[in-house]
Formats: C-alpha cells, sequence, structure tokens
C-alpha cells in the first residue's frame, strides 16, 4: 500500500480521470442478466463505493468516463470467439442498445461533464474504444479503475492502461467479481503487481483533500 502523500501525489485533480467498468443496470441492477454478479457489487459495498467516488470527483474537479457494454438488436460487430460472448448471447437480460439495461446504475449518478463511452465488442473499454483518446486530451497520467467484474473487464482494464502508459490505481472495494473470494485473490496477486492498490476512503482522502486546481496541459 501506498503513504497517503505516495497516493496524493498520483491522484493529481489535473492529471487523473476516474473510469467506472460496466456499472450499469442490466449487469449490477435489480434486474441484472448475471444476478450473482449484482449480489456481490452490491451486498460487498461496491457498487456504493464507486457511488462515492463519482460523486467526490464531481465536487473535486476529477474527470470522470463510464464505459458501458452493449449490443445491437441483431447482434451485428458482436464478438462469438468465446464461451463467454456465446453464453451471453442466451441471457435473459440483453445489454442492448438504447434499453435501461445499458444505463448506469442507481446509487451512481452521472453529471453533465461525465463521459459515456459505448461499446458493441471485446472485454476492455479501452481497446478499440474511444477511452484512450480522451484520457491523452483530457491530459490524464494517473487512471483509477472501478466496477465489474474483477473477473474479466477489471484486469483487461488495468492491463491495457499499462501497456498505454498511465499508473492504473484500483481501489480494492470498489470492484467486486464472482465467487467472493476470487476478488481478493486476484487483486493480492495480479493487480498488485500492475496497479497501485489502494481503499476507497484513501482515494476519497485525496480527492477531498486540500483543493487543487485542475489545469488541463496545453
Amino acid at each position: 500500500m501506498p503513504s497517503q502523500e505516495q497516493l496524493s501525489e498520483l491522484l493529481d485533480p489535473a492529471t487523473t480521470v476516474l473510469l467506472t467498468v460496466e456499472c450499469q443496470q442490466g449487469v449490477v441492477g435489480p434486474d441484472s442478466a448475471l444476478p450473482q454478479l449484482a449480489h456481490e457489487a452490491r451486498s460487498s459495498g461496491a457498487l456504493a463505493n464507486v457511488a462515492r467516488l463519482v460523486a467526490a470527483a464531481h465536487e473535486s474537479g476529477v474527470q470522470v468516463i463510464h464505459a458501458v457494454a452493449e449490443r445491437r438488436p441483431d447482434g451485428r460487430g458482436a464478438n462469438h470467439n468465446a464461451r463467454l460472448f456465446r453464453a451471453a448471447e442466451r441471457l435473459p437480460v440483453q445489454q442492448l442498445s438504447g434499453t435501461t439495461a445499458v444505463r448506469v446504475a442507481a446509487p451512481i449518478e452521472v453529471a453533465e461533464q461525465d463521459f459515456v463511452v459505448r461499446r458493441l465488442h471485446g472485454l476492455s473499454p479501452i481497446q478499440g474504444t474511444d477511452v484512450d483518446a480522451l484520457l491523452r486530451n483530457l491530459g490524464c497520467r494517473t487512471l483509477v479503475v472501478t466496477g465489474v467484474s474483477a473477473n474479466v473487464a477489471i484486469p483487461n482494464t488495468v492491463f491495457d492502461a499499462v501497456n498505454r502508459g498511465y499508473t492504473a490505481v484500483v481501489p480494492a472495494d470498489a470492484i467486486a467479481g464472482v465467487p467472493s473470494d476470487y476478488t481478493p485473490a486476484m487483486i493480492r496477486h495480479t493487480l498488485a503487481l500492475v496497479a497501485t492498490v489502494a481503499t476507497t476512503d484513501e482515494v476519497l482522502g485525496c480527492f477531498m483533500g486540500p483543493r487543487r486546481a485542475r489545469v488541463r496541459p496545453a
């Protein structure tokens, strides 16, 4: 774990972006296509912690990006090259573009200044989407990764961020996966090797500390 001073240096509001991953109604909401994952995200407090981080980011001037996974009703452009994708096609709740399933889930609030980036393919919100270009144009150096799932999308996001030169910060209690004991093991043995692992309260302490003006790089 970094010291609070070290973490505060990483989380300069001028160069930090908070990313929420697949925190959408059809994934973590009451009518989720993945009820076990939705239950874990809510019962563990992870979804509530994401909402706390988003609210603090809005107040402190940290940019927020919400990454949403969806598909067209005809399935065109979607992946079919893994068991996960084929299983998703048979779920009773589909993440269809324009439906309530792909809206950011409560209690997370989406502000006017937030970006919502939608993808129709793949496992990562960074690979092949607008996220990387947005991060570079925003002057991002540190990406705070939150959301679901610790099984697939979260590690993909962290790896993609690190491969592109960003410093990844993962609030361990603001991500979730299944089963419940998998997430801490994955953090300890995988994410901790490539990302800075912290708690939601530690990140909040940096976001809500002494205000620093958010200055965009020229």
